[in-house]
């Protein structure tokens, strides 16, 4: 899908910094959002839905749903922001169904059982940390970026 404007990594999903820095920079008006679990939650879909801002059209799908629609033709007009929890998804999605997909921006994972901290508000655990050397190693390009006017660092450089 060549429409894709931002992929991005954060536990929060849809929130302030997605909603008014990320679409704003982006210019993105279709938010894409990949989580197993999340795709048959309907409550949390409305949640979902009722945080982003009017006129963004929001999906949540499975893995395997995204991985088709990903790879299907996009309208012209479309600027297309992918959200996940976690790398996981993304490794999957790029390294084994083939999606294209080259940048990857990191901006939040929390902390809590079994992670450490990284960098500032992001915690990873050690399947996490090898699952972006996995996606760096397939030539993904992972950036830490809370914010997009804040400078973006390489991941490759911190671990």
């Amino acid at each position: 899908m060549k429409n894709i404007v931002l992929t991005r990594i954060d536990d929060r999903l849809i929130h302030g910094q997605v909603v008014t820095a990320w679409v704003k920079h982006t210019k993105g008006n279709r938010i894409i959002i990949v989580d197993d679990q999340l795709s048959t939650d309907s409550f949390m879909q409305q949640v979902l839905h009722m945080a982003a801002p009017t006129g963004i059209k929001v999906e949540v799908v499975n893995t395997v749903d995204a991985s088709k629609l990903l790879k299907t033709e996009p309208k012209n007009n479309e600027r297309i922001i992918i959200l996940t929890k976690g790398p996981h998804v993304l490794e999957q999605l790029i390294i084994n169904d083939g999606v294209e997909i080259r940048t990857i921006i990191l901006g939040g994972i929390g902390a809590k059982s079994g992670r450490k901290k990284f960098y500032r508000n992001i915690s990873i655990d050690d399947e996490e940390l090898s699952c972006f050397k996995r996606l760096i190693d397939n030539d993904v390009k992972v950036f830490v970026q809370i914010v997009p006017d804040e400078r973006a660092i390489s991941m490759e450089k911190l671990i």
